[in-house]
């Protein structure tokens, strides 16, 4: 019998690229058929053929609170019958704005947007736009979306400027990028004697989530304020992933360091597109209608989504929430390597808040070329085989996962007999 997931798949390649409307959909990295969901509720989601799924993406971070909360959905309704989009200001931008200030203490003033990738644009070129400087700095592995000036990989030399890592991106964009090593805080120290009064800005994933969960640590993050600090340059903090997903303040909160400035998405929106950038206010100015900085957006702060990110901004603060969701969190890696190793695997796990990583490594990678020596092949292995079971993993090596407060012990256990099988295939 032909799966309704290969009918569609092969209907929507005739009027997509490559069938789908992110990449990492494609399934292209592990291999066969991506699953075209149904529909979702708490920690599952249903496939073209009404197959059940225990679901570890959780759409790539926003379903914190699980799919389709029923406070969350209301919100959504009520909004929507008021009206879908204005094109003016409302009284919900407002207070998701003040929400933000309130619970990321770095952040005096905030611009909603409608995704990441527009939030991290516009916090670089504020960055330039108040520092008068062009260079930035990034980090090999990070990703801040798929604006010009961040599809760059690293050069040939410490001082060497990027190379795009996209057909399309001009060399002229890249050459004002300089890509360093993840961790290294002695680099960031050199870069910065060399060249620090031309550096607009350093953007960094505190903790990343794009080459499978990594934590920063606490002295490549503090080298990083300080040298900032020092030569005048906008240090950025990029938490669309790790914000509010961690911890309730992020994970600045974690390290108790403070960016000048914070990227933020996902969570914030509880699954419809909200993002937003921020910061103190004598940076923020810079902004139009203020400043020189020119930012807009037609569907910024949308009514609807707005409606539902503040749902979710006021679920994620009942008292226990984090404490439980990385309970839950830490009991599903504790017990995906203890499968591993009764079954004879290389394999570790790491877990922040709601967040984790698998490896298939003897150790936690750290660097970004730890991180690409993990066993790929083996990935892919397991991958299939708890599709197979019924769990749905990132369909690559390479990204974080994520748990939502709807994967109770039930979930959990389920997901760990499953693991147990695909460890021993």
């Amino acid at each position: 019998m032909t799966s309704n997931n290969d009918t569609l798949f092969a209907r929507a390649q005739l009027t997509t690229p490559g069938g789908v409307n992110s990449p990492v959909r494609a399934f292209r990295s592990v291999g066969g058929t991506p699953r075209f969901i149904s529909r979702a509720e708490g920690p599952y989601f249903w496939d073209a053929d009404d197959r059940r799924y225990i679901d570890y993406i959780g759409s790539w971070g926003p379903a914190i609170v699980g799919h389709a909360h029923p406070e969350v959905v209301a919100a959504v309704q009520q909004a929507a019958a008021r009206g879908l989009s204005f094109g003016a200001p409302t009284e919900g931008e407002v207070l998701m704005a003040e929400e933000i200030c309130k619970l990321v203490p770095s952040i005096e003033q905030v611009r909603l947007v409608s995704s990441g990738t527009e939030a991290a644009m516009s916090a670089l070129r504020l960055a330039r736009g108040a520092t008068g400087r062009d260079t930035i700095v990034k980090f090999e592995g990070c990703y801040h979306g798929h604006a010009d000036s961040l599809l760059v990989k690293a050069g040939s030399g410490l001082l060497t400027f990027g190379n795009p890592t996209s057909a399309g991106v001009p060399e002229d964009f890249a050459k004002h990028t300089l890509v360093l090593d993840y961790n290294d805080p002695q680099q960031l120290e050199e870069v910065f004697a060399r060249m620090g009064d031309k550096i607009a800005c350093v953007m960094v994933e505190p903790i990343a989530g794009n080459m499978n969960l990594m934590r920063a640590t606490p002295e490549f993050l503090q080298t990083m304020r300080t040298v900032c600090s020092r030569h005048g340059a906008v240090m950025v903090f990029d938490e669309v992933m790790s914000g509010f997903r961690v911890a309730l303040g992020g994970a600045q909160s974690l390290y108790g360091i403070a960016p000048d400035m914070t990227v933020l998405g996902k969570v914030i929106g509880g699954g419809l597109p909200v993002a937003a950038f921020g910061g103190p206010a004598h940076l923020m100015k810079h902004l139009a209608p203020l400043g020189g900085v020119y930012q807009a957006g037609t569907l910024s702060g949308n009514p609807v989504a707005v409606a539902a990110g503040m749902t979710t901004l006021k679920l994620i603060q009942a008292p226990g929430f984090y404490e439980k969701l990385g309970a839950q969190t830490l009991k599903l890696t504790t017990g995906l390597a203890a499968a591993a190793k009764a079954a004879g695997v290389t394999f570790c796990a790491d877990a922040v808040g709601g967040m984790f990583g698998m490896y298939f490594a003897p150790d936690v990678p750290v660097t970004y070329e730890t991180m690409m020596a993990c066993d790929k092949t083996r990935f892919n292995r397991f991958f299939h085989a708890m599709l197979d079971a019924g769990v749905y993993l990132a369909p690559s090596a390479f990204e974080a996962g994520f748990v939502s407060a709807q994967h109770d012990d039930a979930v959990i256990e389920a997901t760990l007999a499953a693991a147990r099988g695909a460890f021993a295939a």
